[in-house]
């Protein structure tokens, strides 16, 4: 695990509150315009990828989806995330990871990741993420992966992040992945400002 890495997110997650960091969303929009063309079953293999302590395994969770699975750099972004949930989070599993090191022991019929994917910025991060989520969704199965558009912000909580188009993020997963549809979005921070998304919705081939 990279330790700097590390450390730089469980200190925003120990000296942030929830509603304090750009990402806050209490609704994660994005995710339930696509996740209906997904159309998945309440039984579906959910990992949400750099999900820190965001509302989406309770969007999930809410929706009756059984079979969730959170994985974050930040230990402490976890432990706020399962306190917050309370005894809801037995039903989710957590894992304490940087993804570019992840080895999944199981398949997944979707791989949610927002704004994870985009703080990745050598190649060779890039090529081990695609790699990772190549093996770890079942054939078949969804990619949702939401990164700050080519109109967004050029670096996110004092780290530089890689901005992607639709024809840049197509690309970059082409060879396990058939695009469905992408959309953009224009997240409004707690501080009131604007972050240009674009979320893309894969088919695993």
């Amino acid at each position: 695990m990279n330790n700097a890495s590390q450390h730089h997110w469980d200190h925003v997650y120990e000296t942030k509150a929830e509603d304090e960091v750009s990402w806050y969303q209490a609704n994660p929009q994005h995710a339930n315009e696509l996740m209906k063309l997904f159309n998945l079953p309440s039984g579906a293999a959910i990992i949400d990828v750099g999900g820190g302590d965001s509302h989406f395994v309770d969007a999930m969770l809410a929706a009756g989806y059984s079979n969730i699975t959170v994985l974050d750099i930040s230990a402490a972004a976890i432990n706020r995330a399962k306190a917050r949930l309370g005894e809801k989070a037995d039903q989710v599993t957590w894992i304490v990871s940087d993804v570019t090191g992840f080895n999944p022991t199981k398949q997944y019929d979707l791989w949610h990741d927002r704004a994870a994917f985009h703080f990745l910025t050598t190649e060779e991060q890039i090529t081990q993420y695609v790699s990772i989520a190549g093996q770890a969704v079942k054939q078949a199965g969804y990619l949702l992966l939401g990164t700050f558009s080519e109109n967004g912000p050029t670096k996110c909580s004092g780290l530089e992040i890689k901005q992607y188009s639709e024809p840049a993020m197509t690309a970059r997963f082409s060879a396990d992945f058939e695009r469905i549809k992408c959309i953009y979005e224009d997240h409004v921070t707690p501080a009131n400002k604007v972050q240009h998304f674009i979320f893309c919705g894969f088919r695993r081939k």
